[in-house]
């Protein structure tokens, strides 16, 4: 990778570090604070959510027919879901220590906290608790399909990609061949010695 890149991919880092600073900021005055697993809003914010909640009577009457058309199909897919992360976690779990990959943790990519939000009532919360699951496992089999491949074939592809996974835009470029046997074990040698960056979130 030239120096030119380097740059830009180190630009790309700070701009996301502001970027997640300044959530974080907005957040702030959003008034609430996590403590532990709950986030606790403050008295005179979850008293303003209780009275925007809509209850479950009204909001079966405003939604729309083909959102109760499609229910069982988006329900229907909890199982091929759990049956993904059933085999993705049973795949880490075996392959990983025998590769010497370290293990992705589960729980920084499974975020399901909507259900503290006053404001839904309990069907909305049912269905953000679901979303979250689903996009909790994609992000999670995500990351250890990213460290596969770096493992097995850590080469960009000739065409850009949308989309890719964070680890892509360190990969070996596509067509250079150098050495490609020797660097290939250093990827794998940085994936038995890391330490989940999410870990620090």
């Amino acid at each position: 990778m030239n120096n030119r890149i380097q740059q830009i991919l180190d630009q790309i880092t700070a701009l996301e570090d502001e970027l997640h600073a300044a959530i974080e900021q907005h957040e702030g005055r959003l008034r609430y604070q996590i403590e532990g697993k709950r986030v606790m809003f403050e008295q005179a914010i979850k008293e303003a959510h209780l009275r925007l909640k809509v209850g479950v009577f009204r909001w079966f009457m405003t939604v729309r027919p083909q959102n109760f058309l499609t229910a069982p199909i988006i329900y229907g897919m909890i199982v091929p879901l759990a049956l993904f992360d059933l085999c993705i976690s049973l795949y880490q779990l075996t392959c990983f220590p025998i590769y010497g990959v370290a293990r992705v943790h589960r729980a920084n990519y499974f975020v399901i906290d909507h259900q503290h939000l006053a404001y839904l009532n309990i069907i909305e919360k049912v269905d953000c608790m679901y979303c979250s699951y689903a996009v909790g496992l994609l992000g999670y089999a995500r990351e250890i399909t990213a460290r596969t491949e770096q493992y097995f074939c850590p080469i960009k592809h000739a065409r850009k990609i949308l989309g890719a996974h964070s680890r892509y835009k360190h990969f070996l470029d596509y067509g250079d061949a150098a050495n490609l046997h020797d660097r290939v074990e250093e990827f794998r040698s940085e994936l038995a010695k890391e330490d989940d960056q999410m870990n620090k979130l």
